[in-house]
């Protein structure tokens, strides 16, 4: 349209200071309803170029290149059958009438009214003119829909100022801006009118702060009412602020890496203003994992660790103001912070005077899950599994070792450091039993038993951490499994997914020589008889699709990964990784695809033949391709048998490639299903030699296009 306008639109919300764990959803979640639902109008062109602002007390979204009103749109209305809407004479009958009266036309639009075949029937058309939708009408929609949608985790009700009424949001909010250029656009949302003011920082701000534009909310907002509006950009002013006063401390000294906190800290500070604390170095004695969890999770601050990694008597604080003295606040986070330290020492101290061993039989009193007993039973379950591990994989001393590890691996958790802090859980069993004088191997596989607890973790150290970790995951999965309790869609709430990934991870990355399918079936067994169902197939189709994840996640094709899992999928997992890359490397050969076809094609024969033994009598290969193939056979599997058994699977693969041309000619030259039953068993048998030979390392077949 002519006489519509295009300049760029600022809509803020202003609120009380919204749930920080939830403000960046919120920001994104607003700016990006918004815009799209602009966009669905016709009221922006193309994809919308927008900026999100979320802080602590504000919501907003700046939109480039919004139009004053939308262009007008042609729309063709499918109104009725044309047998139902004119009668013999063509004239409208009166369900035509009707429908077009709703669509705002009279009898006067039924001459310009078009028929067309719509299905079988033939059907009339409305063609019109729909105006475009003015900003003010669009924008209240887009408002009132990214409201609507916003991930809010709980509203609360809250009065207007006429005392009347009432409205529900996730805080209460006292203003609200829409600016078109520099024009106001007439909406409204939670009781109130869009205008041109908004308000700065709660405490530093040089008043309300008046927007003469659209494109000046953000520099006004950080000239005069001392906020960084942009959650990105407060972000990235923390993060330099934490540097550099790292750096002012000297000695390597760092903040503490943790994307979470720094997230959170984002959220709750509209003008941040890193600051330096310290505490007493008494406290250093304490495990620095309760120090930095209670500074974190308790008070939000940076803890800064020296060049080592080791925690110092130093932690930094984001505050939401800067005076120009900043002592006060200083000595205020000081003060606070040492009444937690000092309850994290009391807690060390105290849990110290009982050994882990003396715990173990208040574990009985622990409800681990209704169905599955207590957290003494379920111990007790942890140890059969890790026993039999160990033993596998280090006779009777690491066997030894894993038992005595997975007896005492829940013991900390009637330990008072634990019950304050459940996310310290194994690491304060790996101290206590150091204290308690076990041997490093116990405590190093109390305190990683858990692991990997995220994507991304360390695995267990030593051979006894990884069979009571792998043990504590496969009790976990056969558990949950045997009663019922899988993992469904996005709900995964007793985390079976990480336990499986962790199961996967140890037996290939530690190339754990342990058969998989055994593994499960151990886990089953560990539990009395009748108390689960028996869901070990199910087990091991979940274990395996984490598996497929896995490895698809390190780089390969979902083909690659089909083909090379199929030949270990219950065996030894940890050979998979040298048989992804033999795999890899022979697809990239010139006789992978002849090679691949026929394998498949061997197996579809196989699969239909009554009986195909691995056996061949020479009197009997009568034509000179099944002589040639036989010989080849001779010649080739032996060499590649052997570089399968000494790992190299690779080279095996490659070596029986040789075998294209004598395959391509048996099938050529061969009519495999001959009439002589000796002669069609012993071509089978020939088959059935090649296809063992060409699958040891992976099923070819799943490389065929």
């Amino acid at each position: 349209m002519s006489d519509a306008t295009v300049s760029n639109l600022l809509v803020e919300l202003f609120v009380e200071e919204l749930p920080p764990k939830a403000l960046k959803k919120l920001g994104d979640s607003f700016a990006g309803t918004l815009a799209a639902s602009l966009k669905a109008d016709g009221l922006v062109d193309g994809e919308p170029a927008f900026a999100a602002f979320a802080s602590p007390r504000r919501l907003a979204v700046h939109v480039k290149g919004v139009r004053s009103q939308a262009a007008d749109k042609q729309v063709r209305s499918k109104l009725m059958p044309a047998s139902v809407g004119l009668d013999a004479s063509g004239n409208a009958t009166p369900a035509l009438l009707k429908k077009l009266q709703a669509l705002g036309a009279d009898a006067s639009a039924v001459p310009r009214l078009t028929r067309a075949q719509d299905g079988k029937a033939e059907a009339l058309f409305y063609e019109s003119t729909a105006k475009g939708a003015t900003l003010a009408e669009g924008l209240q929609k887009a408002l009132d829909e990214s409201l609507a949608k916003l991930p809010i985790p709980k509203v609360m009700t809250y009065q207007l100022a006429d005392g009347w009424s009432d409205v529900k949001f996730v805080r209460p909010a006292h203003g609200l801006v829409a600016l078109h250029g520099a024009d106001v656009v007439p909406i409204e949302a939670l009781g109130l009118k869009a205008g041109r003011t908004t308000q700065g920082h709660r405490f530093e701000s040089s008043g309300t702060v008046t927007l003469a534009n659209a494109d000046a909310y953000e520099e006004a907002l950080q000239a005069q009412g001392a906020v960084i509006p942009g959650f990105g950009a407060r972000r990235a002013e923390i993060v330099r602020q934490l540097a550099d006063a790292a750096a002012k401390v000297g000695g390597g000294a760092k903040p503490i890496d943790d994307d979470a906190l720094l997230d959170e800290v984002t959220a709750l500070v509209e003008r941040p203003n890193v600051l330096t604390c310290e505490f007493e170095t008494e406290f250093l004695a304490v495990p620095q994992e309760c120090l930095i969890l209670t500074m974190k999770a308790n008070q939000k601050y940076f803890p800064l660790l020296d060049a080592q990694g080791r925690l110092t008597h130093r932690f930094l604080v984001v505050s939401n103001i800067r005076p120009q003295d900043a002592s006060a606040v200083i000595g205020g986070n000081e003060r606070v912070v040492r009444p937690r330290l000092a309850d994290a020492k009391f807690f060390f101290d105290q849990d110290r005077k009982k050994s882990l061993e003396s715990r173990v039989a208040g574990l009985a009193k622990v409800v681990y899950h209704n169905k599955l007993g207590t957290q003494g039973e379920r111990a007790e379950r942890v140890r059969a599994i890790a026993r039999a591990i160990g033993a596998q994989l280090g006779g009777d001393v690491l066997a030894q070792e894993a038992d005595l590890a997975a007896r005492l691996s829940k013991a900390d958790l009637l330990t008072d450091m634990v019950g304050e802090f459940p996310e310290l859980q194994g690491i304060m069993g790996g101290y206590y039993a150091r204290h308690d004088g076990l041997a490093e191997g116990v405590a190093f596989a109390i305190e990683d038993h858990y692991k990997p607890r995220f994507a991304g973790d360390a695995l267990p150290r030593g051979a006894a951490g990884v069979a009571v970790a792998l043990a504590d995951k496969l009790e976990t999965l056969a558990g949950m499994f045997g009663i019922g309790n899988l993992p469904s869609g996005d709900k995964d709430p007793f985390a079976l997914r990480r336990h499986a990934l962790g199961v996967v991870r140890m037996l290939i990355e530690r190339e754990l020589p342990l058969q998989f399918h055994e593994l499960t079936r151990l886990a089953f067994s560990a539990f009395p008889a009748g108390m689960l169902q028996d869901k070990s197939t199910e087990l091991d189709e979940f274990l395996v699709e984490r598996l497929k994840g896995y490895l698809r996640e390190g780089g390969y094709s979902a083909t690659e990964v089909d083909a090379a899992i199929h030949a270990q999928k219950l065996g030894r997992w940890s050979t998979i990784p040298k048989r992804l890359a033999a795999v890899r490397a022979f697809a990239a050969l010139p006789e992978a695809p002849a090679l691949a076809a026929a394998n498949k094609r061997i197996g579809n024969i196989l699969k239909k033949a009554e009986r195909a033994d691995a056996h061949v009598s020479m009197n009997l290969l009568k034509e000179d391709a099944e002589k040639r193939l036989y010989a080849a056979m001779n010649d080739v599997a032996p060499r590649a048998g052997a570089q399968f058994d000494a790992g190299d699977y690779t080279a095996s693969l490659q070596t029986l490639a040789a075998l294209r041309e004598p395959v391509d000619r048996f099938f050529d030259d061969v009519m495999v299903n001959a009439e002589e039953t000796d002669l069609r068993l012993n071509r089978l048998g020939l088959l059935a030699t090649l296809h063992q030979a060409m699958n040891r390392v992976a099923d070819l077949s799943r490389l065929a296009s």
